[in-house]
């Protein structure tokens, strides 16, 4: 049985930001058809959570897609309305296991034309590297902090500077981490107030966060 799928053309009248297409549960041919039908409505195409087949088979159908394998997400087609903005983003990660949530709200910010930069590997087992970067993070109006194991950067970098932070705890670590569990309750206990903690490896969502907290200041 052949599914439709109906996307959401109405999102960006309604809320300013476009429908991610998820990946991971969608056959190689459902994925075609709605990209499809976001294409012939000069929209551009964003499917996150997507494998190596899917991404490679999808390249070969549309030239015109940009298939990411490490942060499994592919864009195909440009967004023709992005934000004019002089706000830039700073993505915060504890360490190069958190790669593929931290490309992935990378990829989503950039769709909308937002500034970023990645600070990867200043994970809080080694305070100094963090320090090294803190001047550095502190030019940014937002942050995006992805972690795993304990999670504990997020509550760290709250404790350090003021600008908004979008908290990602991520499904590394052994044993009671949990996939990631460990990291989100840690996150949302956080005795630095005001984080705002997404779920667990959503990377696209602490992007769109971002935009909004954006749109709101610019």
């Amino acid at each position: 049985m052949i599914l439709d799928i109906r996307f959401d053309f109405q999102r960006r009248k309604r809320i300013g930001l476009i429908e991610a297409i998820w990946g991971e549960d969608k056959t190689i041919d459902q994925l075609k058809r709605v990209s499809q039908e976001v294409l012939e409505k000069k929209e551009v195409v964003f499917i996150t959570r997507i494998d190596k087949e899917k991404g490679m088979h999808l390249s070969d159908f549309f030239k015109d897609a940009k298939f990411n394998e490490e942060a499994r997400c592919l864009i195909i087609g440009e967004n023709l309305n992005k934000l004019i903005t002089n706000k830039k983003v700073a993505i915060i990660s504890g360490g190069t296991s958190d790669l593929a949530v931290t490309l992935e709200a990378k990829l989503a910010l950039e769709i909308y034309g937002i500034s970023c930069k990645s600070f990867v590997d200043v994970g809080v087992a080694g305070l100094h590297r963090l320090f090294s970067q803190l001047e550095e993070i502190n030019k940014y109006d937002v942050f995006i902090v992805c972690a795993g194991m304990e999670g504990a950067l997020a509550t760290v970098v709250g404790g350090l500077l003021p600008q908004p932070i979008i908290a990602v705890p991520v499904s590394v670590g052994y044993g009671v981490s949990k996939n990631g569990e460990t990291a989100l309750n840690s996150m949302l206990s956080s005795c630095s107030p005001g984080i705002t903690v997404m779920n667990i490896d959503n990377g696209y969502g602490a992007a769109m966060a971002a935009i909004r907290i954006i749109r709101s200041i610019t």
